[in-house]
């Protein structure tokens, strides 16, 4: 049976979803799909290239757009902040793949576009839109990487206590937006 890239994709995100990176392998994608592990590479030139088109696919299917087009920028940034968290939790370890392929350039470029275009209309001057981008996207990533590592070990009985959730991040943000907006002022 022939697949297109988008059918790898889509198997490769079914797998990540169900039993998370470690076990997303070209191997087991490959007998998911019905096909020898090298027909993969047909469509990636290497595992890193997939999961590149996988944290594309996680950020183009979360939420996007929440925010009105005229809102403030400090809202809209909030808004995109929000549905980045959002598309990378609904998959086990989304927030690990989506962050390590756009560390690495290899996908999941989007929401860095988008906060620096908002923080570019916002004010800020390009060379800081883009640093207060990264910031944002840091705070992102890593707000979600520890909310789905802390789910993770409760569900192996490795800790008991409840994880960090969207007020917490909520509380974040606003830090970080708060200190962009002092950017502004000056």
């Amino acid at each position: 049976m022939r697949h297109r890239r988008a059918d790898v994709v889509a198997r490769a995100l079914d797998i990540l979803g169900e039993v998370g990176l470690p076990d997303l392998t070209m191997r087991r994608l490959g007998a998911e799909l019905g096909v020898q592990p090298s027909a993969i590479y047909h469509h990636f030139p290497s595992k890193q290239a997939l999961l590149g088109a996988v944290a594309d696919e996680i950020i183009a299917r979360g939420p996007q757009g929440s925010a009105a087009p005229d809102a403030p920028w400090d809202e809209q940034v909030r808004a995109r902040c929000a549905e980045v968290r959002q598309a990378v939790l609904a998959y086990q370890d989304g927030a690990d793949v989506v962050a390590t392929m756009w560390a690495f350039g290899l996908g999941g470029q989007a929401p860095y576009d988008d906060l620096a275009k908002l923080l570019e209309a916002g004010g800020l001057g390009t060379e800081l839109a883009r640093t207060a981008a990264r910031t944002l996207l840091h705070f992102v990533y890593g707000h979600a990487i520890d909310e789905q590592a802390h789910a993770q070990a409760a569900r192996l009985g490795a800790i008991d206590s409840p994880p960090r959730g969207a007020g917490d991040f909520d509380a974040g943000l606003a830090i970080v937006v708060a200190g962009i907006a002092a950017e502004l002022s000056d």
